[in-house]
């Protein structure tokens, strides 16, 4: 039985690519677009690439956690400092408030361009925090410490 016989028409840049690979020995190009449509059309093709989107998906869901996770480590230090500084910090005389104000104005002036400067930089504050304090893997004990424990 003859299969079956179909005209389309596709790019130009296809037809080369299809041209380019037809030319090798016991390929076709009818069996080139054969086993191209059978696998664009087939059951398992919708299942690779549900599962490339669920894997995007996956990867984006823990990006959004690690992010939640670090605004609520930064709100929660925020809060802890105002609340700490509120605390400890006594009023001002009211001779000194002024005197108090301009400086706390220009301090704020040099905090944004030190902000500024970090955010043009790319450099994050709390990795470098983080890069300073976890240790190292040469600061773990080995097998070896366990070993000699005890003798």
């Amino acid at each position: 039985m003859a299969k079956p016989r179909i005209n389309v028409h596709i790019t130009r840049e296809v037809w080369k690519r299809l041209d380019e690979m037809a030319k090798r020995p016991g390929v076709s190009k009818a069996a080139i677009v054969d086993a191209a449509l059978a696998a664009f059309l087939s059951p398992e093709a919708d299942d690779r690439r549900d599962a490339a989107i669920i894997r995007r998906l996956d990867r984006i869901d823990r990006r959004i956690d690690r992010a939640d996770r670090d605004i609520t480590v930064t709100a929660e230090t925020l809060a802890l400092f105002a609340r700490y500084f509120l605390t400890v910090t006594p009023p001002l005389p009211e001779q000194d408030r002024q005197a108090a104000q301009a400086l706390g104005r220009e301090r704020f002036g040099y905090f944004i361009e030190q902000l500024a400067k970090r955010l043009a930089s790319g450099k994050s504050l709390s990795a470098e925090v983080l890069d300073d304090t976890v240790p190292e893997a040469s600061q773990f004990a080995d097998t070896m410490d366990f070993t000699t424990i005890g003798k």
